[in-house]
């Protein structure tokens, strides 16, 4: 797990945090030692197969404004909350799936398949891979007359109603798949909202709203995941700097604190307990 992580990111380091953060709950030298070897290993092959460049590169460069850490923490409380919902969604809609009788649960998936057909005739995009989302998403040439507008949130916002709701029910109706890269398609989605309110409230200048989405990503993922080192090091292997360090440390943490005072936990761990659970009454 950890050196496939490493592999599709070009992020050993994040790799071997997310075993232990996630899996393992285990520091020992040994183990560290082992995986770290497993994912600079599958890095290593990763590189002499594809190249240096990061499968989703985010190139983020300067840092962003002093002036602008005052709203760092407003975000993390934001993403904190937003982080709740995810979870609280994931964690209801299984049971509520398990009552539906007239559709076998081997063909569940047929809801978000019927579903998903109109979404695809309205934009392609939000279709298929999460990254080729997040790429599109921060490599556009936005517009800069359009940053600060409130209009400007709609799509965004539409997007993010839709990505949400799909990753809610293509899981809960247990299609393949997983909740990894949609995580981080929502906080980049919420990222932009976010750099859009403070472009608008002249908080920050537009050429900075790219340090708010890898933050944002970094933050949700660090708080619905409860692996708050991993994704700071996931996020600073995927930009290729250290310079927006500091801002996600904020924003993740306060985030992370936000999600522990609601009441969430770690989600996989949740997942298993779930799973764990249906399994036992399908037997009884």
């Amino acid at each position: 797990m950890a050196a496939g992580l490493a592999a599709a990111f070009s992020a050993p380091i994040a790799g071997a945090l997310f075993l232990v953060e996630e899996i393992t709950f285990d520091f020992k030298p040994q183990k560290v030692v082992a995986v770290l070897a497993a994912t600079f290993s599958a890095d290593f092959v990763t590189i002499l197969a594809f190249g240096n460049k990061p499968f989703l590169y985010l190139p983020v460069n300067d840092y962003l404004p002093v002036t602008a850490y005052w709203a760092l923490p407003l975000i993390g409380i934001f993403l904190g909350i937003m982080a709740y919902i995810y979870q609280y969604v994931l964690l209801s809609l299984k049971p509520w799936f398990s009552k539906i009788k007239k559709i076998p649960a081997a063909y569940h998936s047929i809801i978000p398949l019927i579903l998903i057909i109109p979404v695809g005739l309205f934009n392609a995009h939000l279709l298929g891979g999460s990254h080729v989302l997040i790429d599109n998403l921060f490599n556009l040439n936005w517009n800069v007359k359009a940053f600060g507008s409130w209009d400007f949130l709609l799509l965004p916002i539409l997007f993010l109603i839709i990505r949400f709701v799909f990753s809610m029910l293509s899981y809960d109706s247990s299609v393949p798949d997983g909740i990894f890269m949609p995580i981080l398609v929502l906080g980049a989605l919420l990222g932009i909202i976010c750099a859009n309110i403070m472009i608008k409230l002249q908080i920050i200048l537009p050429m900075y709203f790219p340090h708010i989405l890898v933050i944002s990503m970094a933050a949700y993922f660090g708080a619905i995941e409860k692996a708050p080192f991993t994704a700071i090091m996931l996020l600073t292997e995927m930009i290729g700097t250290v310079q927006q360090v500091l801002p996600m440390i904020i924003v993740t943490f306060v985030a992370y604190y936000i999600l522990d005072i609601l009441g969430g936990k770690p989600i996989y761990e949740d997942l298993r307990l779930q799973m764990n659970y249906h399994k036992n009454m399908s037997i009884i």
